[in-house]
C-alpha cells in the first residue's frame, strides 16, 4: 500500500491544498505557527477560492449496488467503499474487479454492480480511511487539518471529485461533469466576490483542458474570455502528462497494479475496460486532428477526422520523443507479411526455438493514431476494443481531440511545475508469451532517461539517442516540459539551491531568445552535491498575462508535494501576486530566509540554531530534539518585505 498509485498521484493533492491554503488566509491566520500575524506579510482576507482537480485514481469510488460475493461474508452494498477498499481486494477479488470493471466499447457498468464517484472533501481525504490504511491511503487529510488550523473558511476549498475511469466525453454524458464544474465556478464567484484558483494533478490538467474546449460550445464565442477572466485566476499544472505518458502503454499490454495485491493480468483486464487509459497516451507533438467531411490523404473512406502532420514529424526520430515508444516481438507465421508502418520496416531474425520472428517498432504518432492496435489485432483480443475507445472517445470526439499539442490555456496565470533527472520509463519491449489473453504479452525488456537525459535498459543494451533532461520516475521530460513552449520569444530564467542561499549563490539570465515550440536549456553551473530549483519566467510577452515554468532537481512525481523547498516558493509566490506593494512581476528570487518555524534547525557543529539572525532557540513544551526547540525570533521584521 505504501506505493500505491493512487496515493502516488493523490499526494499531489496535498500541494493544490497548500497553494488553496495560501490564497484564503483570513486575518488572523498565522504563518506555519510561528505567531506571525497574516497583516504583517500584507496578507488580507481574501476572496478567491481554489477549486481541486484530482488525478488519475485520486478520487474515491464508492458502490452503488447489492452484490453478494460467494463463500465470503463481505459483500457490496450501496454506498460501500470500492475504490478504496483494501479488505475486499483480498477477500473477495473477483468481487472488487466487477465493481471496478466497466464495458470497454460503451463505458457502461459492469451487469452485476456499478460505481460512482464520492463526494466532496471526504471523496479527496483518504482512499480507504481506517486506523492502519488510513494513513497509508491518505490523500488530502493533512492539508484539511492544516486549513483547519489556520482558519480557512469551509467554503473556500471546493473538491471536483470524478470517475477517474471515464474519458472527457463519457464524464459529460454520464454525469454532466463539465456541467457542473462550471456552476462550481459560478458559484464560487457569487458567494466569495473573487475568481478561483485551478489546482490540477495529473489526468486532472487533461480534464480542466477538456472543460476548457467544453466551455467553448457552451458560452458564446464574445462572452468566453470574459467568463474565463471572471471566474479563473490563475492555474497550477502540477505533474502534467501534456503529451501523454508512456506507462499507459504498459497498462494497455501488461497492466498496471497501483501497488495491490492483484496479478498483471488482473490489472490489464481493470485498466483496458477504462477509457481514460487512451486519453493518457503518449502522442507525437508534431501531429494534429482536424474534422473533415470526406477523403482525406490522412483520413479514412467515411471518418469524420484527419490526422495533420507537419514535415518535422518525418524528419524527428520518434515523434520527438527520445525513442520509439513500444517494439513487439511476433511470429512472422501470425503476420503473414503484414508491416504496420511502411515508412519504418520491421527487423526479422530467428528466436531461440529457430521460428522466424520480426520486431515492430511504433513511434507515439503510431500509438495515438491506432495504427500500433491494428497491427497488433491478430493475436490481441484486446487491441480492437483498443482501438474502438481511441477512435470514439478520442480521436472523433467533436469537443477535442486531447491527443493533440495543448497550446497555452487563455488564462491570466499560469504556472507548470514538475520534477526532473530521475529516472524515468520511455519505452517498451514486448514479446508473446503464448498464454491466452489477459497474460499474452511478456514485457522483455524496459527503456529508461536518466540524468542528463541518457538513455539505458534494464537488461543492460545499448540505446543509441539522448535527450536533454529526465523525467519525474513517472511523466517523461518530453511530456513534463511542454509547457515550455508556452512561453514568449524572451524569458528570464534563474536558478537557485533549494535550501536556504544568499544572493551570490543566484544564478540570473534575462531575456533569452526562445523560439516557438521549442525547449529552453540554460547554460549555467551545476554543483553536482547541490540540488536546484529552475524558473522559467516570461510576464511580458502576452500583455496582463504570466506564464512560468519551475523545474525542481530530484524530486519525484509522488514525493514533490513534501518537498519544503517547493511550499516555501509556492508561498512566497501566491502571497508575493496578491500583494498591493509587489513591484516585479514574479516574487524576488535574490535570497531565501527562514519564513517559517520549520525552516529553522539545529547546526551540531556551532552547537546552536542555524542561521541565528533569523532563528533562535525557544524551547515549547513536547519539544524531543534541539532542531524542534529553533524557531524564528519573534522580533523578526516583516521578512516579506524582502520579497516584493
Amino acid at each position: 500500500m505504501a506505493n500505491l498509485r493512487g496515493s502516488e498521484d493523490a499526494e499531489m493533492g496535498r500541494l493544490t491544498l497548500l497553494l488553496v491554503l495560501v490564497y484564503v488566509l483570513v486575518d488572523n491566520a498565522c504563518v506555519g505557527g510561528a505567531g506571525v500575524d497574516s497583516k504583517q506579510w500584507g496578507l488580507h482576507s481574501s476572496r478567491l477560492s481554489g477549486v481541486i482537480i484530482p488525478g488519475f485514481a485520486s478520487t474515491r469510488l464508492r458502490s452503488w449496488s447489492f452484490l453478494d460475493c460467494p463463500f465470503s461474508p463481505l459483500d457490496f452494498r450501496p454506498l460501500d467503499p470500492v475504490w478504496l477498499d483494501t479488505r475486499k481486494v483480498l477477500s473477495v477479488p473477483n468481487c472488487w474487479l466487477k465493481c471496478m470493471l466497466l464495458d470497454p466499447l460503451n463505458q457502461t457498468d459492469h451487469a452485476d454492480c456499478k460505481s460512482r464517484p464520492d463526494s466532496g472533501l471526504a471523496a479527496i481525504t483518504e482512499l480507504d480511511p481506517g486506523y492502519i490504511t488510513g494513513p497509508l491511503s491518505s490523500v488530502w487529510r493533512e492539508w484539511v487539518d492544516w486549513c483547519v488550523e489556520f482558519g480557512i473558511e469551509a467554503d473556500a476549498i471546493i473538491a471536483a471529485p470524478y470517475d477517474w475511469r471515464l474519458s472527457g466525453p463519457m464524464l459529460e454524458e454520464r454525469d454532466l461533469y463539465f456541467y457542473r464544474l462550471k456552476l462550481i465556478f459560478e458559484v464560487a464567484l457569487k458567494r466569495r466576490g473573487g475568481p478561483s484558483l485551478v489546482f490540477a494533478h495529473s489526468l486532472g490538467n487533461n480534464v480542466f483542458r477538456y472543460f476548457l474546449e467544453w466551455l467553448k460550445l457552451e458560452i458564446a464565442p464574445r462572452s468566453y474570455q470574459k467568463w474565463l477572466d471572471d471566474h479563473i485566476d490563475t492555474y497550477f499544472s502540477v505533474g502534467a502528462p501534456l503529451l501523454g505518458a508512456v506507462e499507459s502503454v504498459k497498462a494497455t499490454l501488461s497492466g498496471l497494479t497501483f501497488g495491490l495485491p492483484i496479478s498483471e493480468g488482473t490489472a490489464r483486464l481493470m485498466c483496458n475496460s477504462f477509457s481514460s487509459s487512451m486519453w493518457m497516451l503518449p502522442f507525437s507533438s508534431n501531429c494534429n486532428t482536424r474534422h473533415v467531411s470526406s477523403n482525406d490523404r490522412w483520413g479514412h473512406s467515411g471518418e469524420s477526422s484527419a490526422i495533420y502532420c507537419n514535415e518535422k514529424e518525418f524528419k524527428v526520430k520518434s515523434s520527438g520523443w527520445p525513442v520509439d515508444i513500444v517494439k513487439v516481438e511476433v511470429m512472422e507465421d501470425l503476420v503473414s507479411g503484414f508491416s504496420p508502418n511502411p515508412l519504418m520496416p520491421s527487423e526479422s531474425f530467428n528466436n531461440l526455438d529457430c521460428s522466424p520472428t520480426s520486431k515492430w517498432s511504433f513511434s507515439a504518432r503510431e500509438v495515438a493514431d491506432g495504427t500500433f492496435f491494428d497491427a497488433i489485432a491478430k493475436h490481441d483480443n484486446n487491441a480492437k476494443e483498443a482501438h474502438h475507445q481511441l477512435k470514439k472517445f478520442l480521436i472523433d470526439d467533436p469537443v477535442l481531440n486531447p491527443l493533440t499539442p495543448w497550446q497555452r490555456p487563455p488564462l491570466k496565470n499560469v504556472f507548470c511545475i514538475y520534477g526532473i533527472d530521475l529516472k524515468t520509463e520511455v519505452g517498451y519491449h514486448y514479446a508473446l508469451s503464448g498464454k491466452p489473453y489477459p497474460d499474452n504479452w511478456i514485457l522483455t525488456d524496459v527503456i529508461y532517461e536518466t540524468e542528463g537525459g541518457v538513455l539505458q535498459t534494464r537488461s543492460g543494451a545499448y540505446v543509441e539517442g539522448n535527450y536533454s533532461q529526465s523525467g519525474d520516475a513517472t511523466v517523461p521530460y518530453h511530456s513534463l516540459s511542454w509547457c515550455k513552449t508556452w512561453l514568449g520569444s524572451a524569458v528570464n530564467i534563474t536558478r537557485t539551491p533549494q535550501r536556504a542561499y544568499t544572493a551570490s549563490e543566484v544564478q540570473v539570465i534575462h531575456d533569452v531568445k526562445h523560439e516557438e515550440g521549442s525547449d529552453i536549456i540554460p547554460s549555467m553551473a551545476r554543483d553536482s552535491n547541490t540540488k536546484y530549483m529552475t524558473f522559467y519566467e516570461d510576464g511580458h510577452s502576452i500583455p496582463g498575462k504570466r506564464t512560468a515554468v519551475w523545474e525542481i532537481d530530484k524530486v519525484d512525481h509522488r514525493n514533490i508535494v513534501r518537498l519544503p523547498v517547493l511550499l516555501r516558493e509556492l508561498w512566497l509566490e501566491t502571497a508575493h501576486g496578491f500583494h498591493p506593494e509587489a513591484k516585479r512581476r514574479f516574487v524576488s528570487k535574490d535570497k531565501r530566509e527562514p519564513i517559517r518555524d520549520e525552516d529553522c534547525f539545529w547546526d551540531y557543529s556551532k552547537a546552536r540554531c542555524g542561521m541565528p539572525d533569523q532563528c533562535e532557540y525557544r524551547y515549547v513544551f513536547g519539544d524531543v530534539h534541539l532542531g524542534q526547540s529553533c524557531r524564528l525570533r519573534t522580533s523578526l521584521n516583516n521578512p516579506f518585505q524582502n520579497y516584493l
